[in-house]
C-alpha cells in the first residue's frame, strides 16, 4: 500500500501540484432488519478504492477511482492535478493550509468480538427475541429492530511525508415499539430513536445493550402513551435527557460552529449559519453551565479517530468554555484564515469523496447534579425523553424539538406521563437559559451515523456526550 500512495503522490508532484494526499478506503458493511417477528431484510456490502487530492496553481483538485492498478492511480492523480489548474482559472484567493508535521503512525478503534465473525442465526435470534417482546404488549401494533456493522481500513499518504494506517469497527442497534390508536402513532425506542446508538466497537457493545432485557419497558411505555397527558402550552422549565441533548448540541452548536458554513465555502444541504468570525471570543452562546468541547479522542465513541482525513491528529479543543464561543471546527485551509492550525475536522464520506469539516465528539460537557436531586429542585416543569422529530433552520437559528416521552414535573417529583413533549426555541437564548447539567454519572456518548453534508451529499458518522441539563422559561407545546 506504501509503494501504491508513493507511485501516486509521485504522479502528482510531477504533473505540478504543490501538495497532494492520498486515501484508500476499504469499507465492509452488514445490516439486519427485523418487523413484526419477521426478517425484513439481510443485506451486505464492499468497496475499495482510492481518492487523490492535489494543490496546483494555487486550487484543488480531487479525482477517485475504484482501481488499485498502477496505471489507473498514476492516472487519477494526474487527473486530480488537472483538475486543479483548471480550477486555478476563477480561483479568487490561492489555497494556503495551516502548518502540518508529517506523521508516521497507526491507529486501531476498540473491538473485542469481530461481529462479522457473529453467524447471522445468532444476530437475528437476538432481533426476533427483542421483536417478540415487544409485540408481548396487546397496545404495540408495530415492532422494528435494526443491527448495523461497519468495518473501515483507511491508509493516508502525503507529499509532506505522512503515512498513516487505521482501522476502526461500528456496531449499532436499536428496537421502537409503535402504539397505535385513534389515529395515533405513538413510538417509544431503545436505547435511542433513529436506528438506536452507534458506537465504535463489537458484537461485545451489542450484547451490553440487552435488546430483549429491555423490550418489556418499552412496549410498556408505548402502552403508556395512548392515555397519557397531551403536551401543554406556554413557558415551561424543562429538563431534557442525555439522547435528545445530544441532537440539540449537534443541530444548534455543532452545524453552526463548521468553519466552512460560516466562511461561505458550505452552504448545501445543511444550509449556512448565523454565526460570524467576529463572534469568536465574544458571543455568549450559552451560560455558565454550557461548556462544549470537540474530542476525537474518546474511546468507542462514533467520533474518534487517530486522525482526520488531512492527516492532523486527533484532539481535544473547546467551542464553548462557560458559555463564551472559543472555537470552530476547522480544517487546514479554514483554520488558517482565521489564523489558528486545524483542530482536525476534515473527513469524508469513502474513498470518493473530498473531506469535509465535520463534527468528531461534540459534547456539553457533565456538571454536578444527580438527576434525583435535579428533578428534586425543579418545581414545576417537564422531564422529557428521546428525540421523536425536529425542525431547525439553515443558519441554525430557530428549531422546534418533539420528544417520544415526558413527565410532568410536581413539586420536585415526577408525575403524569405526558405524550408528544416538545419545545421550541432560538439558539444562543435558549442555551443561557441552562442553569444545571448533570455529572458524568449521568454522562453519555450518543452516536449518530446518519449527519448529512455537502453536494453531493456526504454522510458522516458523529457523535455526542450528553447529560441531562435543566433549562428554564422555554416555550413548549408548540403547535396546540
Amino acid at each position: 500500500m506504501r509503494e501504491l500512495i508513493d507511485r501516486a503522490l509521485q504522479a502528482a508532484s510531477a504533473a505540478g501540484a504543490s501538495y497532494a494526499d492520498v486515501r484508500v478506503v476499504h469499507t465492509t458493511q452488514e445490516n439486519l432488519s427485523a418487523r413484526n417477528g419477521v426478517v425484513e431484510g439481510v443485506s451486505t456490502s464492499e468497496s475499495l478504492g482510492i481518492g487523490v487530492r492535489a494543490i496546483a496553481s494555487g486550487s484543488w483538485g480531487f479525482a477517485a477511482t475504484s482501481s488499485l492498478e498502477s496505471d489507473a492511480v498514476v492516472d487519477v492523480a494526474r487527473q486530480a492535478v488537472a483538475i486543479a489548474k483548471a480550477s486555478a482559472l476563477t480561483t479568487r484567493t490561492p489555497v494556503e493550509l495551516s502548518a502540518l508535521p508529517a506523521y508516521n503512525d497507526s491507529w486501531e478503534g476498540p473491538c473485542r468480538i469481530d461481529p462479522f465473525t457473529v453467524s447471522l442465526d445468532e444476530k437475528l435470534d437476538l432481533l426476533l427475541a427483542a421483536d417478540a417482546a415487544l409485540r408481548a404488549e396487546p397496545a404495540v401494533k408495530i415492532a422494528k429492530g435494526a443491527l448495523g456493522f461497519i468495518r473501515v481500513e483507511k491508509t493516508f499518504g502525503s507529499t509532506i511525508g505522512s503515512f498513516i494506517e487505521q482501522k476502526y469497527t461500528e456496531s449499532a442497534a436499536g428496537i421502537t415499539a409503535y402504539a397505535i390508536e385513534d389515529g395515533e402513532i405513538l413510538p417509544r425506542s431503545y436505547p435511542n430513536s433513529h436506528g438506536g446508538q452507534a458506537v465504535q466497537g463489537g458484537w461485545e457493545a451489542i450484547l451490553a445493550l440487552d435488546l430483549p432485557g429491555n423490550a418489556v419497558r418499552v412496549a410498556e411505555q408505548a402502552a403508556g402513551l395512548i392515555s397519557a397527558a397531551p403536551c401543554p402550552s406556554g413557558t415551561k422549565t424543562i429538563v431534557i435527557d442525555g439522547p435528545q441533548l445530544a441532537l440539540q448540541v449537534h443541530e444548534s452548536i455543532g452545524h453552526p460552529t463548521e468553519l466552512d458554513r460560516v466562511l461561505g465555502d458550505e452552504a448545501a444541504f445543511a444550509g449556512t449559519s448565523f454565526l460570524t468570525l467576529e463572534d469568536l471570543g465574544v458571543l455568549q452562546y450559552g451560560s455558565e453551565h454550557v461548556t462544549v468541547t470537540s474530542d476525537a479522542t474518546i474511546p468507542g465513541s462514533l467520533g474518534s479517530f487517530g486522525y482526520d482525513d488531512e492527516g492532523v491528529p486527533a484532539q481535544r479543543d473547546f467551542i464553548v468554555k462557560d458559555g463564551l464561543f472559543t472555537g470552530f471546527l476547522s480544517s487546514r485551509e479554514s483554520a488558517v484564515r482565521i489564523g489558528r492550525e486545524s483542530n482536525g475536522c476534515m473527513r469524508a464520506d469513502g474513498w470518493n469523496r473530498t473531506p469535509l469539516v465535520r463534527m468528531t465528539t461534540l459534547s456539553l460537557e457533565p456538571g454536578g447534579w444527580s438527576l434525583p436531586d435535579l428533578i428534586a429542585d425543579t418545581e414545576d416543569g417537564i422531564y422529557m425523553e428521546t428525540n421523536n422529530s425536529w425542525s431547525i433552520d439553515d443558519r441554525r437559528l430557530n428549531f422546534q424539538f418533539a420528544c417520544e416521552i415526558g413527565w410532568e414535573i410536581k413539586n420536585g417529583e415526577l408525575g403524569k406521563m405526558i405524550k408528544n413533549p416538545n419545545y421550541t426555541g432560538i439558539t444562543p437564548q435558549f442555551w443561557n437559559s441552562c442553569d444545571a447539567v448533570c455529572s458524568a454519572d449521568h454522562w453519555q456518548v450518543w452516536g449518530i451515523p446518519n449527519c448529512g453534508k455537502g453536494e453531493p451529499m456526504q454522510v458522516a458518522h458523529v457523535a455526542h456526550g450528553a447529560a441531562p441539563a435543566r433549562f428554564r422559561d422555554v416555550q413548549v407545546g408548540v403547535g396546540r
